[in-house]
């Protein structure tokens, strides 16, 4: 099966490709665009691979699911096309930003600038129906996105993985701490944020004390 991605993840996920499984996935997501009003638009699917090279990866963000509503999702987990409102997820992680590190909420949501600087921006499902949240889970994305996060912990060093809400902090156990910094929180969604597991978790800041310590250039969030 060819996907067009970067060419850096193609030998570090040949053997996903190559598995049943993706080849029914794939038929799954061809049916389903063909048929449906589906996001991101089929060019997108794989942005976060397309922005943030494999050898280029420093910090990991997963996210469940594509946002549903038009024009809003860009292959990017938590990421809105430029011009779109902010949705209350996103309006949120500004907001600690702008707490943590004194920087003034942006004018765009589109945060291709963070993948392009070595953020990976990984839903757990790549696609979605329209208007129906949740509608390509349990079709074999979460088993590719598993793989794609274990193989960044095997292949990789001193990567910083933000685990937001509880279903991305039982991501945990495909990452090896003692190689890479785990920050978990709660979720940045009004639900969890405005019961105090979101504001003041300084992920930003201390993604960038850690990095420097490392030596590898900081994230200008």
């Amino acid at each position: 099966m060819e996907v067009k991605m970067h060419d850096s993840w193609k030998p570090v996920l040949k053997a996903e490709f190559e598995k049943p499984y993706f080849d029914e996935l794939i038929d799954f997501v061809k049916s389903e665009y063909a048929t449906k009003v589906c996001y991101p638009k089929g060019s997108q699917i794989f942005s976060a691979f397309d922005h943030c090279h494999f050898d280029q990866v420093k910090v990991v963000i997963i996210g469940q699911d594509p946002y549903h509503g038009p024009n809003q999702a860009n292959g990017l987990c938590f990421s809105v096309n430029d011009g779109v409102s902010f949705p209350p997820s996103l309006h949120n992680i500004f907001k600690e930003i702008e707490s943590d590190l004194s920087k003034s909420v942006p004018r765009t949501g589109n945060m291709e600038r963070w993948a392009d600087q070595g953020v990976f921006l990984l839903n757990a499902t790549l696609t979605v129906r329209q208007s129906e949240a949740g509608s390509h889970q349990g079709k074999g994305w979460e088993k590719f996105t598993d793989a794609v996060i274990k193989q960044i912990s095997a292949e990789s060093e001193n990567v910083v993985f933000l685990l937001w809400g509880g279903f991305a902090q039982k991501k945990a156990t495909l990452i090896d701490s003692s190689k890479h910094l785990i920050l978990k929180s709660g979720h940045p969604s009004p639900l969890s944020a405005n019961r105090g597991f979101w504001f003041g978790n300084k992920h930003f800041s201390q993604t960038n004390v850690f990095l420097k310590s490392k030596g590898i250039k900081e994230i200008e969030w």
